[in-house]
């Protein structure tokens, strides 16, 4: 089960939270934590000294330019938010993961001052939240504890080794390029804040509609078709 788990830590900023945030998913048996964008050049002497005994697996974590290039691989990823969101995205507790069939499961989490904007946590087929007092937010490093330590608890995640047709998030992303390069083509629209939220409701359509691998390659194909 903890091998399915990635942590994904989004532009973090401060490298001792980063070093933090290893040594806790470490102490519950977790061995898969990346990075995006850090502020800082990863590894440094600051987090591999706050990731304490587990600085091997420090050494190991890997850095990636954009939330898409980390989830490439993930069939299902969950953002952690504090904060109610305007989105068609399902809400999950916990303790409810363990029902989810999925080969592999990325939690994303955002950096330490304004979490997730829209537009990252639109990459999400479900969102996480905390109950904490007067919904105020836990540093970095306490939240992953607390979800590290919760799901340890759990006794079994479903990961359905044989699963077919379920759309991972290269899939999605694939797809959506090509369309949102279309409608640039074509001058959908020219106003950068219209043409971003454009493509958080399609991707946001596209993750929570349950639409399968053969309906997003037919909608593919004649797309191509159709823009020849």
């Amino acid at each position: 089960m903890k091998k399915k788990i990635q942590f994904i830590l989004n532009k973090p900023q401060l490298s001792e939270n980063i070093g933090m945030s290893i040594r806790s998913i470490g102490c519950f048996g977790f061995k898969d934590i990346n990075l995006v964008n850090p502020r800082n050049p990863w590894p440094n002497e600051k987090g591999l000294s706050s990731s304490k005994h587990f600085s091997t697996l420090a050494k190991s974590v890997k850095t990636f330019s954009s939330i898409p290039e980390a989830i490439k691989k993930s069939d299902l990823i969950i953002a952690t938010t504090v904060r109610q969101r305007d989105f068609n995205i399902p809400q999950i507790k916990i303790k409810d993961i363990k029902k989810i069939n999925a080969k592999n499961i990325s939690i994303l989490f955002g950096q330490e001052n304004n979490g997730l904007n829209n537009q990252e946590i639109s990459y999400s087929n479900y969102i996480l939240t905390l109950p904490t007092l007067n919904k105020s937010s836990l540093n970095l490093s306490h939240t992953i504890s607390v979800v590290a330590y919760e799901l340890s608890q759990l006794e079994t995640l479903k990961f359905d080794q044989n699963k077919s047709g379920q759309l991972k998030s290269d899939q999605i992303e694939n797809f959506l390029n090509f369309l949102m390069k279309t409608l640039k083509n074509k001058a959908f629209t020219t106003v950068p804040s219209k043409r971003q939220n454009l493509e958080i409701s399609i991707r946001n359509f596209l993750k929570t509609s349950k639409i399968d691998e053969k309906s997003l390659k037919t909608a593919y194909g004649i797309l191509k078709f159709i823009t020849k």
